[in-house]
This record gives C-alpha cells, structure tokens and sequence, in this order.
C-alpha cells in the first residue's frame, strides 16, 4: 500500500507548528531546513522556531483579537503556542517568551518525534517524491524557492520591510530615572507587584531632542534588490518612519505616556519609552516600538539620549530586512492550498499573515487540511465568526485589490447581528460567538481531526 507522503519546507514558526501535529498523530513527515548549512541574513541560531523581532506573542486577554486566537489554538492543542506559556517571562497582559530558550525548547521537541525526519538543505525546489508540501519558508524565502514559487503561481513576488528593535542589558539602566510599571498598573500576573515593563519618562524638550535626532539620523544602506520598491508594513514600522510623519507621531505612538505616571516626579511624562523582558532570567530588555534602520552608530547616540539609558549596553542593534509574501488574495484558500494546486499548501508569513501567533496558525490550519485530505475529506472551511476562520477568510478574499498583510483584528470578524456600542461589551460578544461557534467546529470534526472535544482541555486565560 502506498504510504502518504508528506513534506515541510521551512522550519519557522508555522513549518514547526505543522510538523509537530502531523507527529503528535503518528504521521510520518519530512522538514526540510536550510539551517544550518545556510541562515537567512535576520537569523542567528541553528534552532527551529527562531523569533528574530519582537519577543512578544502578544496579548493574552480574551477581550484582544489576539487573545482569541490563542484561546481558539489552545482548542486545537497548538504546540507552540502551549510552549511559550510554560516558558512565558513577565509581560504584563502579553504572552512574552526567552527567545532563545523557546527556540531550543522547540527544536528538541521535534527531535524527540521519531516521526519527524529531519533535512538540512536549501531546498529550492518542491520535493518531487511528495504527495502533500507545506511550503512555510517565511519572510525571508531564498531566492532559489522564490523564483520557483514565481514560476509555480506565474506571478511576481510582493514584498514588504520589517525591522527588529535594540536590546539591552538590564544591569546598565539607570533606575535612578527609569521605573518598572505596566500602564494603568494593569497586570495577569498577581506577583507583579511594580510591572512588567521599564519606563524612561521624557520631558518636551527631552523628547523634541531625541525626535530631531531620528529625523536626520543615517540610515543602513539597503541592498541594491531592495531598493526599488520598498513597502512598509503599518503595525512594525521603523522608528524613523514614524518620527517622519510628524513631530508628535511617535508620542501618539509607541511613545504615548497615558497610564503612566513617573514615581519619582507623581507626574505623567511628557512621553515614555517602554522595555519589554527579553529573556527568563530578566537581564535583556528590548525597546519597544524601537525598530530601526538607522545605523549603528546613529542607534548608540539615540539610545544615549533617552534619559534612564545614556550609559546602556547595547548587546544587539537594530536591523531591517526585506519580507516576502505570495498575492493570497489571487492564489491561496482559506484551507492554505493553492487554487491551482490544491496538493501544495502555504504556511506562515509567506501567506500575508503578519504577527508570531497568526503564522502559527496558518502552519497548524496548514497541517489540519492535510489531515483531513489523507482521510479522504475535504478540508474544513473555518467560519469567519471565529478568528482563524476570519483571517483566513480575509488573507484570501478575491476581491482584494491591494493586499497588504495583517494581524488578527476585531475588523475582520462580521458584525454583531445587533450594534453594540460600547468596545469592551461589543468584544466580549464577538470573543463569546467565536468560541461557542469554534467548539462546535471541533466538536463535529473531533475524530478526524484527532482532537479531544471542547471541555477536556482546561481553559487557561
């Protein structure tokens, strides 16, 4: 009897994800990983899973689109995402993971699954031998598997920057001027007492200083295959993006100081600048919304200006790098497979999905569609009232004319059949809908998917 075969390429976030499900059910698959004979310019470790920009998974609260869909992928048994809990670091309301501990963490449990065969190959063209392909090489595909996926949808790629933001050491700040607290004093963790994030407190003519600077700073040269068209996605701008828009932009932005009230003045600042735990142990910080192009030295003397930071120790500097992603709205389904080639499956950011959690999503929804075409079923076709089935549904809409990656959003779920006006009531109705629709989902498909229905699993937010 002809065994199934299946093959990962990529192994991210979303390609992990997907390998791991096909294992956990006794499937045998193949993951093919360039690392560690090749790494992509943002990479700097041989793991899977490696996260190279922000360490955040995002909110946790059922009342953010984000902590839906976390909600909803705990439903499903998601690996990762059940990972980064057991090694979450203090993040106020956000999931927030070492990232290097994560990243081992993943790579030896993929390693621990006999069913799992592990690659290491630039792999620039579709494994022949293979029944099913998750293609799930991320946002920086190299340039081989590009021109292929080029020739396979006969369309050029798009593509978009993202930067990562500065880290610091923990010891090297000033507390004399900077302060733990979280905005609002809002926490989930019952011993963070004095919060989750440091604050540096800006005055107007501290803040009009460190603007002008960013302004006129040098940026990095980008390579000459980047220059052309280069496209910026609006939620990870760079830092000098923003303080191009305006004199006030970044105080509005992820400078804003409401919630925040200095201890050592009783005053709210004129504007703040956050740090978020970059590891377990609490000695790396990164500046939050600090993205940046600029080079090197001109981020030494930005960071020299924010008051709490003028001595800080910088152990990684800032970078952008270019992103590619496939038209989805033109050749991909809500099920991850391509239209003209139902049998390749699409996973990740390559899908236009933008954010950590939402390319775990795309990979373990990648994964469940091959699950149930082996048994001879069609895919299931999420609702659009929950939030995976909203944002695939929304990635891969035809009627798209300018397709730009998003994030999970309470915008993509369909109205509420009765207005409510109040946000945080609204919310709860829609974050209410989805689940109740999400369980019934499982509850139908359970045995093919190789789920526990709703109710064994325990809630965890």
């Amino acid at each position: 009897m002809h065994q199934t075969k299946i093959a990962i390429v990529g192994g991210g976030l979303a390609g992990s994800e997907a390998a791991l499900q096909f294992a956990k059910r006794n499937i045998p698959v193949t993951l093919y990983e360039m690392k560690p004979v090749k790494r992509s310019p943002a990479h700097h470790t041989d793991n899977l899973a490696e996260i190279v920009c922000s360490n955040s998974f995002g909110n946790l609260q059922l009342s953010t689109a984000s902590g839906l869909l976390k909600e909803e992928l705990r439903l499903l048994d998601c690996q990762l995402i059940d990972t980064a809990r057991q090694l979450a670091v203090p993040a106020g309301n956000a999931l927030a993971v070492d990232r290097e501990r994560f990243a081992e963490t993943i790579t030896q449990k993929v390693a621990s699954y006999p069913q799992i065969t592990r690659i290491a190959t630039d792999q620039t063209t579709l494994p022949e031998d293979a029944d099913y392909v998750i293609i799930a090489t991320g946002p920086l595909t190299s340039p081989g598997l590009t021109e292929t996926l080029q020739n396979l949808l006969n369309q050029q790629q798009l593509y978009f920057f993202d930067a990562a933001a500065p880290i610091l050491t923990r010891d090297s700040i000033d507390f004399s001027k900077a302060f733990f607290q979280n905005r609002y004093n809002k926490s989930t963790d019952e011993a963070d007492e004095s919060g989750s994030y440091i604050n540096c407190p800006l005055e107007k003519d501290e803040y009009l200083n460190l603007v002008d600077h960013i302004r006129n700073a040098e940026k990095s040269e980008l390579k000459s295959f980047e220059k052309s068209e280069a496209k910026f996605f609006e939620s990870c701008l760079p830092i000098e993006v923003l303080a191009s828009r305006g004199v006030d932009t970044l105080r509005y932005g992820p400078m804003k100081p409401v919630g925040i009230e200095n201890p050592h003045t009783g005053k709210r600042p004129y504007a703040v600048i956050q740090l978020r735990q970059d590891n377990a142990e609490g000695t790396l910080y990164n500046i939050v919304g600090f993205q940046t192009n600029l080079k090197w030295g001109e981020q030494k003397t930005m960071i020299s200006m924010i008051p709490g930071l003028e001595n800080a120790e910088v152990v990684r500097y800032g970078v952008m790098h270019r992103n590619t992603f496939i038209n989805s709205p033109q050749v991909l389904q809500p099920t991850m497979q391509l239209r003209s080639h139902p049998n390749i499956l699409i996973a990740g950011q390559l899908t236009g999905v933008e954010g950590y959690t939402e390319s775990i999503a795309s990979g373990l929804m990648a994964a469940l569609s091959v699950i149930q075409l082996i048994q001879g079923k069609a895919p299931i076709l999420l609702p659009q009232e929950t939030m995976m089935g909203a944002l695939f549904h929304y990635i891969t809409r035809s009627e798209a004319k300018h397709f730009q990656p998003i994030n999970s959003n309470w915008g993509i779920l369909p109205p509420l059949p009765q207005a409510i006006r109040d946000k945080k009531a609204r919310n709860a109705h829609l974050a209410q809908r989805a689940l109740e629709t999400f369980e019934n989902v499982i509850r139908s498909n359970a045995l093919s998917l190789g789920l526990q229905p709703p109710g064994v699993l325990e809630p965890t937010v």
